[in-house]
């Protein structure tokens, strides 16, 4: 008996031991977002107080042009994702990039912490305002999917069009979610990770996203990493996810829309199958559904050449339908 004692003693003081090295290796306090921002808020990079927060941006292409396109990442993504599709567009269109609040270098609401849709539209309204944007085409990855079609719903004079990319909206089958939202719903361990984060776990996340995880580099992960220690936003994620609230009735709502849309999706997204995809194309009264069968959930960042060359062509055909509008209210 004795001895048994002994071994087990010893089990738990060995187990304790790893516990504390894991922890010792994996330790990962909040991170100031000005610390952070000398790596991932370059020139054109700007900063904008809106409803109490540092509210991180890009503005780029001629302000002046006929149309403006927004875009919105998705969830614990960054206005980087958009990086290539804003290379290709900003010779001919304004294009705005943000963080959202709760991600990225924006971080946390400040005025509360209400992370519902409802709140996120809100949002859209004040910074349409603070961009002196009347009207604007706005893309959206996942989440930012959702925000996207969600604010043309509340305010669908001040959108022109949307880009859908793998968006949020319907009751969600994830054939695999990434471990960092699963943890992330897990109450007994979102506390926990506050504090402690290994890489390991934001990797595997960006690689489950992926349709080629051989596409994912270091410094793609160390972005996707560093930001979210951004401080304040790993709470953030854990009540944003608290809010999520798949509405059945997203069809019935969708269909009200009249803008014209685009629907972009990856044929190997695991998290928002391509199901989903051809469910908005349905519908949505004015939709198109163009699917790149090699790509994941966020085909934008994997392959941005091909996504933005189907942007262009949509956003080429918006302006042109609305030319030939204009043309006839001055003729009229």
């Amino acid at each position: 008996m004795t001895s048994f004692i002994k071994y087990l003693s010893g089990l738990v003081i060995a187990l304790l031991l790893v516990v504390a090295v894991f922890i010792g290796l994996s330790w990962a306090p909040d991170r100031p977002a000005a610390e952070l921002a000398e790596r991932w808020a370059p020139a054109p990079s700007e900063f904008m107080t809106l409803a109490g927060m540092p509210v991180h941006y890009r503005d780029q292409g001629p302000r002046d042009a006929a149309q403006t396109v927004l875009l919105l990442h998705g969830t614990s993504a960054s206005l980087h994702t958009w990086e290539g599709w804003v290379a290709s567009l900003e010779d001919e269109y304004r294009v705005v990039s943000l963080d959202l609040p709760g991600f990225g270098l924006t971080g946390p609401f400040v005025e509360h912490d209400d992370y519902s849709i409802d709140a996120y539209t809100t949002f859209m309204g004040q910074a349409l305002d603070a961009f002196g944007i009347d009207q604007a085409v706005i893309a959206g990855n996942s989440f930012g999917g959702e925000v996207a079609w969600e604010t043309a719903l509340a305010m669908p004079e001040r959108v022109t069009g949307l880009i859908l990319v793998d968006a949020a909206g319907y009751p969600m089958q994830a054939q695999s979610m990434p471990l960092g939202f699963r943890i992330a719903q897990m109450p007994a361990l979102s506390g926990v990770m506050n504090r402690v984060l290994p890489r390991s776990v934001i990797e595997s996340s960006v690689r489950n996203v992926y349709g080629d995880p051989a596409q994912v580099t270091d410094e793609l992960v160390d972005r996707y990493y560093d930001l979210t220690l951004r401080e304040g936003n790993r709470a953030a994620l854990s009540q944003r996810f608290a809010k999520v609230a798949w509405r059945d009735e997203s069809g019935e709502r969708l269909a009200t829309l009249q803008q014209p849309t685009l629907v972009i999706w990856g044929g190997q997204d695991r998290l928002i199958p391509p199901e989903n995809g051809e469910r908005f194309a349905r519908d949505m009264p004015n939709a198109e559904l163009v699917m790149f069968d090699e790509l994941g959930h966020v085909p934008q960042e994997e392959d941005p050449q091909a996504t933005v060359a189907v942007a262009r062509v949509f956003l080429a055909q918006l302006g042109d339908v609305r030319g030939s509008t204009d043309d006839a209210d001055d003729n009229g």
